[in-house]
């Protein structure tokens, strides 16, 4: 591109100031009594950074750019276009930084390539190096807008750029307020710029890399969670003595521990009589106050089973030395706390995916029906939802106990004494 050409532009600038001719030649300053002329001579490309992607032409490929970027601000004005804007409106303000002196182009490119990827690379006030609007990104190896981004996809995937016809000979200015008037033009611009055509993918193929990207994070997700788990430290041996502790509390208030399942067959196997879900749930129904329905035997057998439920949480919670080294009253706002939640926890870890039952007590199966009509309502449905959540994970008789110490010691706020202290 040529500054100088003054068929194109109108450099208009009252102090002191220059512009240059690409691959050397002629160059002219204007002072307070006229212009000046003299010669500028060519230097290799490596030396100097790429054109500025600001004009509406592109340099000619075996052109260098020779000179430095004017140190004044002048004003552009095309002939055909009655609209003044500054030079520094429409360029990067690091393709001109001193910091650009002795870097090689590869090594800039690099920086570049290597920034782009990273969501934070843009300054506060990056602009379009296309139209000058604000940038949101590095879109097909150039630092754009949207809406030259979307116009320069929609270019090359449909193959528009034929059909583009400018009405000025190639000259019109580019910037936000212009760019929708001339489609070459900013197309052209698009291209001098350095916005790559190969990098533009069609409907399909930008699917099929959206996908892979998702992919390639969730998967780098899973092996950072992995590395996470595997990086964890050993316990010390206090603290496998603690999970000892809490094992053995939860083994000896827990009715039959994990070995329901081996009861419920053995039960069957030697031809006692085990309480199946068909056998609940078949007396009368009556209606409950909110409008729900409730199964009279049902809710009787599950009363029967609710207080020793609550007996072996509290047992369990006395076993636990740092819940007897609290105060009395701490000990009773935890209790009041947790014993729902460490009872549902206790049925939903005998969740079984086969015949979708709950075991309570042990050995009384139930399905979710029955237990919604004895009593519980919606809460059958939160702690079958949990059983079917935690029938995947085939937790031990450890990370049970561990779970409901968690339970028991975050259930609720300490007294206002044990607080101080």
């Amino acid at each position: 591109m040529n500054y100088c050409m003054p068929d194109m532009y109108d450099l208009q600038h009252g102090g002191g100031g220059g512009y240059t001719v690409p691959g050397g030649g002629e160059y002219c300053m204007y002072g307070g009594e006229g212009p000046v002329y003299g010669h500028c001579e060519p230097q290799p490309l490596h030396h100097h950074p790429p054109p500025p992607p600001c004009m509406e032409q592109a340099w000619p490929p075996s052109h260098a750019y020779p000179c430095a970027y004017p140190p004044t601000n002048p004003m552009f004005k095309s002939e055909f276009c009655s609209m003044e804007l500054p030079l520094s409106h429409f360029h990067q303000p690091e393709y001109f930084s001193d910091s650009r002196a002795d870097m090689t182009q590869m090594q800039w490119i690099q920086a570049q390539h290597k920034k782009g990827y990273i969501p934070s690379y843009l300054d506060k006030d990056e602009l379009c190096v296309v139209c000058g609007d604000k940038a949101t990104g590095y879109h097909y190896r150039c630092i754009t807008c949207e809406g030259c981004k979307g116009f320069f996809r929609r270019t090359i995937q449909k193959n528009l750029n034929p059909t583009y016809a400018c009405k000025y000979e190639g000259k019109c200015v580019i910037d936000k307020v212009t760019r929708n008037q001339c489609q070459e033009c900013r197309f052209k611009k698009c291209i001098a710029v350095g916005m790559a055509t190969d990098l533009v993918l069609d409907d399909s193929k930008r699917l099929a890399k959206r996908k892979l990207i998702e992919e390639n994070r969730e998967r780098r997700r899973r092996e950072e969670l992995q590395k996470t788990v595997w990086d964890r430290p050993e316990p010390s041996q206090e603290e496998w003595e603690l999970i000892r502790i809490v094992t053995e509390a939860h083994m000896a208030t827990n009715a039959q521990g994990n070995h329901w399942k081996q009861k419920r067959k053995f039960l069957s196997a030697v031809g006692v009589k085990e309480t199946k879900p068909e056998d609940i749930g078949q007396g009368p129904i009556v209606n409950a106050p909110e409008g729900s329905k409730v199964d009279i035997e049902a809710f009787s057998q599950f009363t029967k089973i609710i207080t020793p439920a609550i007996t072996r949480v509290v047992d369990f919670a006395k076993k636990l030395p740092m819940f007897c080294e609290l105060p009395c009253e701490d000990q009773i706002i935890l209790l009041k706390g947790c014993c729902m939640e460490i009872m549902s926890l206790r049925a939903a870890v005998r969740y079984d995916p086969e015949s979708e039952t709950l075991t309570l007590n042990g050995e009384m199966a139930v399905t979710r029906g029955q237990l919604k009509n004895g009593g519980l309502g919606v809460v059958s449905d939160a702690i079958f939802d949990l059983g079917v959540s935690l029938s995947s994970f085939n937790l031990d008789d450890s990370e049970v106990a561990l779970l409901q110490a968690v339970i028991l010691l975050s259930s609720g706020e300490f007294s206002t004494e044990n607080k101080i202290k």
